[in-house]
């Protein structure tokens, strides 16, 4: 039996999982979002979905709305067996997610319900887990609120940053989709509800989330430098400038917050609200990434300076 699918995502995370499907099954169509201006150029470009797509052939959409009537008409001539979501940013209504016979699927990069919303992957840095993963759920109307279909897990490194975990759940995404419509197909699945008492919501990441505040305790600080590698990047501000921090070290022992303690060949040592934070690379504003002790030295910085 082949099975009919229906695509519909938008951002690079997705793009693996499109790829995957369209090895394994019938990808019929592809629904994205609309091409956006991006870069200082604000030149208009197409999602990493939607390039996908026409490379491996496969027609996109990008409608305005899903309650649109055109496409409801569209989704009921493609007859597909299952629609597959992975980061789209639209909910699907009650209309579609009734249509498909194996039902709509999202994969969703945490370990439902914890970190329902947006932004699960920075936020499970942000909230000190010391696992993640994914998890494929049948979509109903809620936000991430469907019964569980299959999960995977994986531990959360010392060092591991957003764009880390990003990459290992992308790839690691795509197989466990295919699998799990093999076994829905082969009904060897049992939908499980997710515990409403364990649920957690992430919160959107915005560019102002990376402000460092040097009263909040080292560990903190070190999983905001992580979560918001690399978007929209933890900072610092330095006069006008504002300046970038890649990578950041625990260290045991007292300062008074942003404050620096020393300049060492490993980097920055400053106080915060609660142990020592070590900045060993940070970038200024139209510069290239440098060690925190290059920064140190081409900014004259010295001990008992003050990055506030």
């Amino acid at each position: 039996m082949i099975c009919r699918v229906v695509f519909m995502g938008s951002p690079y995370f997705a793009t693996p999982t499109l790829r995957t499907l369209n090895y394994n099954f019938e990808v019929v169509y592809v629904f994205s979002q609309a091409d956006k201006p991006t870069g200082r150029g604000k030149l208009v470009t197409p999602t990493p979905v939607k390039i996908t797509a026409q490379e491996l052939g496969i027609s996109c959409f990008e409608p305005d709305k899903l309650n649109d009537p055109i496409v409801l008409s569209l989704l009921k001539e493609l007859n597909p067996d299952v629609i597959v979501v992975v980061a789209y940013g639209k909910f699907l209504p009650k209309t579609i997610l009734e249509l498909p016979p194996l039902g709509c699927l999202n994969l969703h990069a945490s370990l439902l319900p914890r970190h329902r919303g947006p932004s699960p992957i920075s936020n499970c840095i942000l909230s000190g887990d010391k696992e993640t993963g994914n998890t494929v759920m049948l979509m109903d109307t809620g936000m991430d609120t469907g019964a569980i279909l299959a999960q995977q897990r994986i531990n959360i490194g010392s060092r591991d940053t957003a764009e880390n975990l990003h990459n290992k759940l992308m790839e690691l995404g795509a197989p466990l989709m295919v699998e799990t419509i093999t076994n829905l197909m082969n009904r060897r699945i049992t939908p499980i509800p997710q515990d409403e008492t364990k649920a957690t919501y992430s919160k959107l990441v915005k560019k102002t989330d990376g402000l460092l505040d040097w009263n909040l305790d080292n560990e903190q600080l070190e999983r905001i430098v992580r979560a918001m590698n690399p978007w929209p990047g933890a900072f610092f501000v330095m006069g006008k400038d504002h300046v970038k921090v890649w990578r950041a070290e625990c260290l045991p022992g007292n300062g008074e917050p942003g404050i620096i303690k020393d300049i060492t060949a490993e980097g920055i040592l400053l106080g915060t609200g609660k142990g020592l934070l070590m900045l060993t690379e940070v970038q200024a504003p139209s510069k290239k990434r440098i060690s925190g002790s290059e920064f140190a030295r081409g900014r004259r910085l010295k001990p008992g300076l003050s990055l506030i």
